[in-house]
């Protein structure tokens, strides 16, 4: 993407106000848009018998946001370069505001499905042109601050929306859990206006068509082909082949970015090996992990244990707890010990804590597996804030906007890659051991996988150098 940056402007003190006031502003966004997508599966049933559908219809508008948002990302940083940051972020929250408004307001399925489209083009803008924000509002020495405040929606929303979803059900009614993104899009779309500033870009590239087609297609059939994987709505042969169309299309873009003079995405980001192995290669497995334990634990106490959702969600909350407890001392342990020790130590902790749940039984001591919980989220807000911050500790100014909208489709499809390894691990299980149901032992074979694909991913983190990310971290690699 060929642009001319604005000057930098940095905080006159270590991650000063400004600085913080704009990571919190986006991390309230985040929040919303995060939130929504892990609350709205707990009203499927009851939003099926008001529309008068059978239940399994309802995937549909999970199905469709997803797949508007896949075709979106790509054009976020290029539109967040030629419009201006500050502006395109202040519309994909009132998108997804607006959007989410006519969702609670639905009176059918059709309505409602097409309010889930226009909520994921909401969604698209969103965290890639948030986080470009937050890189440019704080210097390298800041970064972990930054980044450590805009990622706690992405480990907290997925553990807190199912427990709070199942309130509002329960004793409200299904329009609610779209209804709560008014006030906090309302708030988010204040607080931007308020302290967002808004410097322009100048002399910014045509945009690349063919690349953002190319690209839109290949992460659609991508995420279209995991998506119905982990649901099941299509047969298996169906979702490989949306798979194989995903990943020749991306290599097909890929090809095209390579070679024209001013792509939609610049790929050079991935020749710095911070970058490259943060989100492809090392932390791409590692967010495998990182994403399948938030799908399996509540299957594990609610399928595996036969619990229900009230007492599975006390379990969950002691890991939300865990999730938010690590981030106090992010920072200083970074420091401490730098990039390459906590990717490696912390990866190996939290995938044994993964590992000990294939340990748990109906007759396990609470205290026992309150104690796991709050490891296994501990470890887990460690490593995914690490990673998070990792990969954008080397990146120049001019790459920052393609960047980020490549770690973005990057963790999007990371993301669902979890939940259908655990998801494919359970269903292989069942199939060996001959069960209609899931059982505890099928969950114990998922974890031990998962737990195994976290050990691999952190050690590969040994090949970093000692010093990486040192100017981020501020670790002294001379002691």
């Amino acid at each position: 993407m060929t642009a001319v940056q604005t000057t930098e402007q940095p905080s006159e003190q270590s991650f000063g106000r400004q600085s913080r006031i704009i990571a919190f502003v986006v991390a309230v966004s985040f929040f919303m848009q995060v939130l929504d997508g892990t609350i709205v599966t707990t009203s499927l049933p009851q939003m099926a018998a008001s529309f008068g559908v059978v239940p399994v219809a309802m995937s549909i508008g999970i199905t469709v946001y997803l797949l508007t948002m896949s075709a979106f990302v790509p054009l976020a940083g290029w539109a967040g370069d030629r419009y201006g940051a500050r502006r395109v972020f202040l519309a994909s929250i009132a998108i997804f505001t607006v959007a989410s408004l006519f969702c609670g307001l639905a009176f059918n399925l059709t309505e409602f499905v097409i309010a889930r489209a226009v909520q994921g083009i909401g969604s698209a803008l969103m965290t890639p042109v948030g986080r470009i924000i937050v890189l440019r509002s704080a210097r390298k020495s800041d970064l972990v601050h930054a980044m450590s405040m805009i990622t706690w929606p992405a480990l907290t929303a997925p553990v807190l929306g199912p427990v709070l979803g199942g309130y509002i059900t329960t004793y409200l009614n299904w329009h609610w859990n779209f209804l709560i993104n008014i006030p906090i899009g309302i708030v988010g779309l204040g607080l931007v206006l308020r302290f967002v500033p808004d410097p322009r870009e100048v002399k910014v590239a045509r945009l690349d068509l063919t690349g953002f087609l190319q690209s839109a297609v290949g992460l659609t059939f991508l995420l279209a082909g995991l998506e119905f994987v982990v649901h099941g709505t299509t047969g298996l042969a169906a979702s490989v082949g949306l798979i194989a169309v995903g990943v020749v299309f991306s290599i097909i873009a890929t090809r095209h970015f390579l070679r024209v003079d001013a792509p939609l995405l610049d790929l050079s980001a991935f020749k710095i090996q911070t970058f490259a192995m943060a989100t492809l290669s090392a932390g791409t497995a590692s967010r495998v992990a990182i994403n399948a334990t938030p799908f399996l634990l509540p299957l594990l106490f609610q399928v595996g244990f036969g619990l229900s959702a009230i007492n599975a969600g006390a379990y969950l909350l002691v890991y939300f707890a865990g999730n938010l407890g690590m981030k106090a001392i992010t920072t200083p342990m970074l420091k401490a010990f730098g990039f390459r020790s906590v990717l490696v130590v912390n990866g190996l902790i939290s995938s044994a804590s993964i590992g000990c749940f294939a340990l748990l039984s109906p007759s396990t001591p609470d205290w026992l597996t309150y104690i796991l919980l709050l490891c296994a989220g501990l470890s887990r807000s460690m490593n995914f804030t690490a990673l998070n911050t990792l990969a954008f500790a080397d990146i120049h100014a001019a790459q920052r906007s393609s960047a980020s909208t490549l770690s973005s489709m990057l963790q999007q499809v990371s993301l669902l890659l979890g939940v259908a390894v655990g998801a494919a691990v359970l269903n292989l299980s069942r199939t060996i051991y001959g069960g209609e149901m899931l059982t505890p032992v099928d969950f114990r074979w998922a974890f031990i996988a998962i737990a195994l694909i976290g050990v691999v991913s952190s050690l590969r983190f040994l090949r970093l150098p000692h010093d990486a990310g040192a100017e981020v971290s501020r670790h002294n690699t001379r002691k």
